[in-house]
């Protein structure tokens, strides 16, 4: 099957771009490199195409009811322009996937949101708000619209005032996770205050066909998924697909420290299994370490005890650039879990000191 493309596929050739695979997507991975990247998101603004991501579209009388059912968070709370993390579980609580739920303004004065699936799971996730829909026999228009719209990342400490300088309305009162649309040359945009960087800054949901002037009104560093992982890391940020597989490595909520996702007063698929979990407690929790030794940390790398015992797995792991160690996260039994906690990683066959830290790893807005 052949990839799919971000709208701005030929421009970013045109800049040099490297490419990589990604959810099913031929994304920029580099432009000009991770390091000159990621320092620029840290110190200054960068921007990403970040198009892969799904955008689903639900809204109608039972919008609210139906969202409520399917997101582990309490969609109730979110007034227009609100956003919220939450966690997309099967029966027995396991993440399937993770999303950012936005309120957008009523449509037709039906309570209207849009949700962002990972990379790749656009497809299956909206089968499965329809699936459910007609099984509550719900009055709900869902649409996957991932192929509509466009999707940037304008992160770092001046992207505020980046964002602020193009937009006709400001957006500078918008605290974290609120949202409004906003006019950039006579496109309107979906801007929210939100990202995956640690960093400050705003998510913009602009229509597919104005992508290019969107993405040419902001001058900073262009920046590819490279230095997305590496930024994502630091800040103690879940990849799926990676940190969690609901095939290849289940986790629920507690396990991979997204409890506060999770609102057990609220009804949704996997609510009394989750309820069961939090009254019981979690065998294993992801942590975050630092090695001690020379080496870098990869996914699949065997974490063992002091004494060599196979006691976990790196699921995420890099030589973060801001802080010149090599860092990770895994999920270790919970007695191995308190930051000091002295761990080893197998790097290469030979295993290396490591050390359980607290995440973020990094001070975040």
């Amino acid at each position: 099957m052949p990839l799919q493309t971000p709208p701005l596929r030929g421009l970013h050739d045109e800049r040099g771009a490297k490419f990589t695979e990604f959810g099913g997507w031929d994304m920029p991975v580099e432009f000009d490199s991770i390091q000159t990247e990621h320092a620029a998101v840290r110190e200054d603004a960068g921007i990403f195409d970040v198009s892969h991501m799904g955008q689903i579209h639900v809204t109608g009388p039972d919008a609210t009811e139906l969202m409520q059912r399917l997101t582990s968070n309490d969609v109730s709370r979110l007034a227009v322009g609100d956003s919220q993390y939450a966690a997309i579980t099967d029966e027995d609580g396991i993440i399937i996937d993770d999303t950012v739920v936005y309120r957008l303004p009523d449509e037709d004065e039906q309570p209207t949101y849009l949700f962002v699936p990972n990379a790749g799971t656009d497809e299956s996730t909206h089968e499965r708000w329809l699936s459910y829909r007609n099984e509550w026999d719900l009055e709900a228009t869902v649409d996957n619209r991932t192929d509509e719209y466009a999707m940037f990342a304008v992160q770092g400490s001046a992207a505020p005032e980046l964002v602020e300088r193009v937009t006709d309305e400001s957006v500078a009162d918008l605290a974290r996770f609120e949202a409004r649309y906003a006019t950039i040359d006579g496109v309107e945009c979906w801007t929210a205050r939100t990202g995956y960087t640690g960093e400050d800054g705003f998510e913009l949901i602009v229509p597919w066909n104005a992508a290019e002037e969107i993405w040419t009104a902001f001058d900073c560093q262009p920046c590819g998924l490279g230095a997305r992982d590496t930024l994502r890391i630091e800040a103690g940020l879940l990849l799926a697909g990676q940190d969690f597989d609901h095939e290849t490595d289940p986790r629920t909520p507690y396990e991979a420290g997204i409890g506060f996702t999770v609102a057990l007063e609220t009804e949704f698929v996997g609510r009394d299994a989750l309820a069961e979990i939090d009254e019981t407690g979690v065998d294993e929790r992801l942590v975050g370490f630092q090695l001690i030794d020379r080496g870098v940390p990869r996914h699949g790398y065997d974490i063992t005890s002091t004494e060599s015992r196979v006691i976990g797995t790196v699921t995420s792991g890099t030589m973060s650039p801001t802080l010149a160690q090599a860092i990770g996260l895994g999920y270790v039994p919970v007695e191995y879990a308190e930051p000091g906690t002295t761990l080893q990683v197998v790097v290469r066959g030979q295993s290396k000191k490591a050390r359980v830290e607290t995440t973020p790893f990094i001070d975040t807005v």
